[in-house]
């Protein structure tokens, strides 16, 4: 039964997103901040896909122990492009709210992307190994998690700031996604149904999208 419905709600997930993501490109008609959202949406999904297809291949087959190698090597290429998503969604806040300079902002974002990714690609990981070590799990989040409180905190107040009721709910969303993914990666391993959570954290990153999406629409 897991089997079935994991695959089920992963297939209409990264459906519903790059799906999204593609009809925001080619209707951004010009518009830059559109363009961008579409991009990064594509991104999320293609990203996710490393991950969730060789999980539901797994979990309709032989069982994920005997997909160790493909499901690690598909954390790391989310890893990045999640990282890639933030960045991005970065970008998106400069053009919705036009703001210039802040170069020492656009430098933190980039310096703790960068180090995402450094950490990332740390053999130390062990990715592709069935037990991949918890401290350089939360090494390489600290980065990140500092740089989603960054992205948090600035729609949070422009969103407030300038009364933007489409993008009054993004740094909630940004939020929720933190909330459900940081016990995954801290207890999954020790208790295995933490790993749930995914699921409200996909639910987030929809609801990102969808954000940008209706928008664009409106």
């Amino acid at each position: 039964m897991q089997a079935v419905m994991e695959t089920i709600f992963d297939v209409i997930y990264l459906t519903t997103v790059i799906s999204l993501g593609i009809i925001m490109i080619r209707k951004s008609r010009g518009r830059m901040q559109y363009k961008v959202y579409g991009i990064m949406a594509v991104i999320l999904g293609a990203g996710d896909s490393f991950h969730l297809i060789p999980r539901a291949v797994a979990l309709c087959t032989t069982g994920l122990e005997h997909y160790t190698q493909a499901l690690g090597i598909g954390k790391l290429v989310t890893s990045i492009t999640m990282t890639i998503f933030y960045i991005l969604l970065y970008h998106i806040w400069r053009m919705r709210y036009h703001v210039t300079g802040k170069n020492i902002l656009t430098a933190a974002v980039y310096f703790l992307a960068a180090l995402r990714i450094v950490l990332c690609l740390m053999p130390q990981n062990q990715w592709t190994s069935a037990n991949a070590p918890l401290q350089w799990g939360i090494y390489r989040n600290l980065p990140f998690a500092a740089l989603g409180l960054l992205i948090i905190i600035l729609f949070y107040q422009r969103t407030r700031k300038g009364k933007d009721r489409p993008f009054r709910f993004m740094w909630l969303t940004i939020t929720l996604s933190f909330a459900f993914y940081i016990p995954v990666v801290l207890f999954s391993d020790r208790f295995p149904t933490a790993g749930m959570l995914m699921i409200p954290k996909t639910c987030a990153y929809v609801w990102t999208v969808l954000i940008g999406f209706l928008d664009m629409k409106n």
